[in-house]
């Protein structure tokens, strides 16, 4: 998520980490393997003068596989498993707008999970800008688990 979201216009950051359950300072092992009540997420700063919460839960959509109960793409497990965080009831309508429009749209039920936002806790630092430092591993990842043939199946 964080090369995509990189390279959309407004977005200033993108920072991996942990968000959604109970444990503090969480690190990778413990909401991979553990039972923190964590998902995987990405926080994304943004210049609201170039984009806007709406534009960036539909690039949200596109970027992920909406109808995968168990994680997504390779990745599955509960902390792989596809959310929405929202601040406040404006943000909280436009997701679940969003989502009957998709069901709608698709006759399948969204399983992403809605959820308010609480804290994010930063991954580790060699979890950031992953897809940078290990971008020859990152292809070989993506191409293998079929994220770009999934997300076209779906979307185009």
């Amino acid at each position: 998520m964080e090369e995509s979201f990189e390279k959309k216009e407004g977005v200033l950051d993108v920072i991996s980490g942990y968000s959604g359950g109970t444990t503090e300072n969480p690190n990778y092992e413990e909401v991979t393997y553990g039972n923190t009540g964590h998902f995987e997420v990405i926080e994304i700063v943004y210049d609201k003068s170039k984009t806007n919460f709406e534009e960036l839960l539909s690039h949200f959509w596109k970027n992920i596989d909406p109808f995968d109960e168990y994680g997504q793409f390779c990745d599955k497990g509960y902390s792989y498993r596809s959310v929405a965080f929202y601040k406040n009831n404006k943000e909280k309508d436009l997701i679940k707008k969003s989502i009957i429009k998709l069901e709608n749209r698709f006759k399948r039920k969204i399983v992403t999970y809605v959820r308010k936002f609480e804290k994010f806790y930063m991954a580790e630092k060699k979890h950031q800008d992953f897809y940078i430092k290990k971008f020859a591993s990152y292809l070989r990842y993506k191409k293998a688990c079929g994220r770009e043939r999934i997300l076209n199946k779906i979307w185009n």
